[in-house]
């Protein structure tokens, strides 16, 4: 016997008419590394659950779902802003402590090669020289580079892990996971900055945010209201042209 309820709902995803495409396509085109946000302008913990709740239907192989999230809020997430801040002051004055708080799996390719180093240094240069940010400038650099750790002042920070038995393939899983809710956040009016810099810290973050000995820190992400006033967030990336990355065959 068919289940009537089973049916209507599997068929309803089937047959579900975006309405809207273009502002799907908007939610796309407008996502971006937000690097100002607005301090006083809390995220309703409801509005956070809706994003985590759409994130969730993100493909995972199997349906796997390897994601673990850590929402900070509050004086938790201020905490460790400060404890993470200091360290990274202390590996500034000392680099030799850099391997003391960093993360042991490395994020970063172990050997930088072309195109990819060049679109690396392009994008932080060119994000430097709007910030009037000069090569050689250190002092500027490691207070550009802490805005990391303060979340670029949003209000909610989260933090990503996955248990370290899963393979690479649950990575990829993860990245769908992720722009999953970067594009939810969009719907909902909210900007993101997902952040790899945290990963330099991941011996000081795992503990804090209560992670199992089983779990590695993935990254991290400011959420909240972008400040529209900050120059900034005027900067955009730029992409590969179509032609560039795709062969038909």
């Amino acid at each position: 016997m068919v289940n009537t309820m089973e049916t209507l709902v599997t068929m309803s995803h089937i047959d579900a008419v975006v309405r809207d495409p273009a502002s799907v396509m908007a939610a796309i085109e407008s996502r971006f590394s937000c690097r100002a946000f607005s301090p006083d302008r809390p995220v309703a913990r409801q509005k956070i659950e809706e994003i985590l709740r759409v994130a969730s239907r993100a493909a995972s192989s199997t349906n796997t779902q390897p994601w673990k999230v850590y929402v900070l809020q509050g004086d938790r997430r201020d905490a460790l802003v400060a404890q993470v801040c200091a360290a990274h002051d202390a590996t500034r004055d000392n680099s030799s402590l850099t391997a003391e708080y960093g993360e042991v799996d490395g994020y970063y390719p172990s050997e930088w090669v072309s195109p990819y180093i060049d679109r690396r240094r392009d994008n932080g240069w060119t994000l430097y020289g709007h910030l009037g940010i000069k090569k050689g400038e250190k002092d500027k650099m490691h207070a550009q580079g802490q805005r990391n750790y303060r979340f670029f002042d949003a209000p909610v920070g989260l933090m990503f892990t996955i248990d370290r038995v899963m393979g690479r393939g649950s990575l990829i899983d993860y990245g769908m996971f992720l722009q999953t809710l970067m594009l939810a956040a969009r719907a909902l009016g909210l900007h993101t900055c997902p952040q790899a810099a945290w990963n330099n810290c991941a011996k000081i973050v795992l503990p804090f945010i209560g992670a199992g000995a089983n779990e590695m820190l993935v990254c991290g992400m400011a959420l909240g209201y972008a400040d529209e006033s900050a120059p900034v967030n005027t900067y955009r990336t730029s992409r590969e042209p179509v032609e560039s990355f795709t062969r038909w065959i």
